[in-house]
């Protein structure tokens, strides 16, 4: 009787021994959408394409996405709409809701939100401002999160990059790399999606590249296609439209897709593709 307890004992810490040496792995998906703000666009107005936009995530179903452009009619339908995700996210012109939103959703079920805030991409990051030779106002929100399903947290930044000045381009995505260093600890897995407004040969990208791969060109299953599409599909075609990307670091990347191959309900659900990304980590 006693070797047999023996035995048994001995197989109990055998499997715990097993249990414990297992890392658990975290599956996420996320996605990078330019909304294209709401107002004018003709046969593309908003009012058209909204209901697009929700069959979008309800088909892709992301872990988390960023939203360039959202206005704040946008960003309250979403909201209404999205009841499955929270999000985190302010409007460039005030810092509460006026103008567009570079926001973040996640999936409630799958993530939970930790920590998170927005800066202006300028020299006053942490006032709403306009930047060096921008355009416009621009900002970049961070979050961190934590994964339920296995405890393990990430990092997630989101932003747009000016369309005009080349100067706000290059400082902005400095800025976003020199605050993430001091905002993710060091090692722990991150996301930053973006429209970059920019070919990721641009020399702006240097310092992002490195510290992190680029989804696209990293995923054993990828896709170059273009992300802009101006309301014209021939665009899909066009390498100088590559601008929306997705990077990331401390994660395996498994597939990166343009989507712009399916009728979500409307002929373009933006004039931008959303691009989504899957990976473990």
């Amino acid at each position: 009787m006693k070797k047999i307890l023996l035995l048994a004992a001995c197989a109990i810490v055998a499997l715990c021994a097993a249990s414990c040496g297992k890392q658990a792995t975290a599956e996420i998906k996320v996605i990078s959408y330019n909304v294209r703000c709401s107002g004018g666009d003709g046969e593309n107005h908003w009012d058209k394409r909204k209901h697009a936009s929700l069959n979008m995530i309800h088909d892709e179903k992301p872990t988390i996405f960023g939203l360039q452009e959202a206005n704040p009619d946008q960003m309250q339908y979403l909201v209404e709409n999205l009841p499955e995700y929270g999000y985190i996210g302010v409007g460039r012109e005030d810092g509460v809701a006026a103008g567009e939103h570079m926001a973040i959703f996640y999936l409630k079920e799958a993530v939970e939100l930790l920590d998170g805030g927005t800066f202006w991409l300028s020299e006053t990051p942490d006032q709403p401002s306009k930047g060096w030779d921008a355009a416009c106002k621009r900002t970049c929100t961070w979050s961190k999160m934590r994964m339920k399903s296995t405890g393990k947290e990430f990092a997630y930044l989101n932003t747009h990059l000016d369309h005009v000045g080349k100067v706000a381009q290059r400082e902005g995505l400095a800025l976003i790399v020199k605050r993430a260093e001091e905002i993710v600890p060091q090692g722990m897995p991150a996301f930053v999606t973006a429209d970059f407004n920019a070919l990721t040969s641009d020399p702006i990208f240097e310092p992002l590249k490195a510290d992190m791969l680029d989804a696209r060109e990293v995923a054993p299953e990828t896709d170059h296609r273009g992300t802009y599409n101006g309301w014209n599909a021939a665009n899909t075609s066009n390498p100088g439209c590559v601008i929306d990307h997705i990077f990331f670091r401390g994660a395996e990347a498994h597939s990166f897709k343009v989507l712009c191959d399916k009728n979500y309900g409307a002929p373009y659900i933006s004039d931008h593709y959303p691009v989504v990304m899957e990976a473990t980590f």
